[in-house]
C-alpha cells in the first residue's frame, strides 16, 4: 500500500475518508484501491463515537469498495454477525428494562446431581435439559412470572407477587415428579424463593436479594421448595393447600447474619428431606 504522508493526507477532502468524527479527525482513508482494502481490514479495530457513526462509515467504505470493484465477502459476513450480536444485546437490554421493580420475589431452580445425569446420558443430556427448561418456563409463565436468566442447569425468574412464585414452584415440583424421564432416571429440581428489593440495571438485577435467592436455592434438596423468611412472610398464610415447616436459622454462604428457612409443603409432594445444605443450623425458629 502506498504510504500516505501527512502533507498528502491533508490535501485529501473529507470524502476520501470513511470516517470523520465530530472533532474533524479523519480515519480510514479510501482514496484508492489499496487504502480501501486496508480500511476493510482495520474497520473493526476503529473506535467510533456511536453506532450511527459506525453505520455511516460502513456505508461509505462499502461504496468505495464497489467503486474499485472489490467484493468484501469476509467483511460483509463479519459485519452481519456484529449487527446480529448487537441486535441481540439491544433486544435483551430492552426486555430487561420491562422486568418488575420494587419488592419482587425471585425463584431460582436448579437440577440436582446434573453431573450424574450427564455421566449417565452423555450427549443425550442436552435433550433432557431442554425438556426441564420447557417445564420450568411453562410453570413460570402460567403463574405470571418472568424469566430473567438461564445458565447451565439453573433458571432464574422473578414475580411481582410472592404467592405467584410459590404457585410456580409447586407446579414445577409436581410436573417433575410425574414426568417420565429418559432411561427411567429420577430427575429432581431444587427450588428456592426469596423476596427483596433489588436494583434493576441494563445488565439485569443486582443486589443482596439476588445473592440471597441463589443461597436459598443452594440450601434446598431436589424435590424441595425452600423459602427465606422474607418470602414466607410475603406469601398469604392461608395459601390454599400449602403449609410451611420451619427449618431453623442457617448461615448462608457469603451473607451476613443467620437466615430463617422454611419448607413449603403440599399433600401430593414429598415432605421429608435431609437438613438444608448449609454449614449447619444455628437455632430453631
Amino acid at each position: 500500500m502506498t504510504y500516505l504522508d501527512a502533507k498528502t493526507r491533508a490535501r485529501l477532502p473529507n470524502s476520501a475518508f470513511a470516517y470523520v468524527d465530530s472533532r474533524g479527525r479523519r480515519r480510514l482513508p479510501i482514496n484508492d484501491e489499496a487504502h480501501v482494502r486496508n480500511a476493510l481490514s482495520r474497520f473493526n479495530q476503529t473506535t467510533f463515537e456511536d453506532e450511527a457513526a459506525r453505520d455511516r462509515a460502513r456505508s461509505r467504505l462499502l461504496n468505495a469498495a464497489k467503486k474499485y470493484g472489490i467484493v468484501p465477502v469476509g467483511f460483509i459476513t463479519g459485519q452481519l454477525q456484529n449487527v446480529r450480536i448487537r441486535g441481540e444485546i439491544e433486544a435483551r437490554t430492552s426486555e430487561l428494562r420491562t422486568l418488575p421493580t420494587g419488592f419482587v420475589t425471585f425463584l431460582l431452580a436448579d437440577i440436582e446431581d446434573s453431573t450424574g445425569l450427564v455421566r449417565h446420558l452423555g450427549d443425550r443430556y442436552s435433550g433432557l435439559l431442554v425438556d426441564v427448561r420447557k417445564l420450568l418456563r411453562g410453570a413460570i409463565r402460567k403463574s405470571g412470572g418472568r424469566e430473567v436468566d438461564a445458565r447451565a442447569d439453573e433458571l432464574f425468574a422473578v414475580f411481582k407477587q410472592a404467592a405467584a412464585a410459590l404457585d410456580a414452584a409447586l407446579v414445577i415440583q409436581r410436573k417433575v415428579l410425574v414426568t417420565v424421564w429418559p432411561d427411567g432416571l429420577r430427575v429432581r429440581v431444587r427450588v428456592g424463593l426469596h423476596t427483596g428489593r433489588p436494583t434493576l440495571t441494563d445488565a439485569g438485577y443486582v443486589g443482596i436479594a439476588v445473592n440471597t435467592a441463589a443461597r436459598v436455592c443452594f440450601a434446598a434438596h431436589g424435590g424441595q421448595i425452600v423459602l427465606s423468611r422474607a418470602a414466607r412472610d410475603a406469601v398469604d398464610a392461608t395459601h390454599a393447600g400449602t403449609s410451611f415447616r420451619a427449618l431453623g436459622l442457617h448461615q448462608l454462604q457469603g451473607l451476613p447474619g443467620p437466615h430463617a428457612l422454611f419448607q413449603a409443603e403440599a399433600a401430593d409432594l414429598p415432605s421429608e428431606f435431609p437438613p438444608p445444605r448449609t454449614p449447619g443450623a444455628i437455632a430453631s425458629t
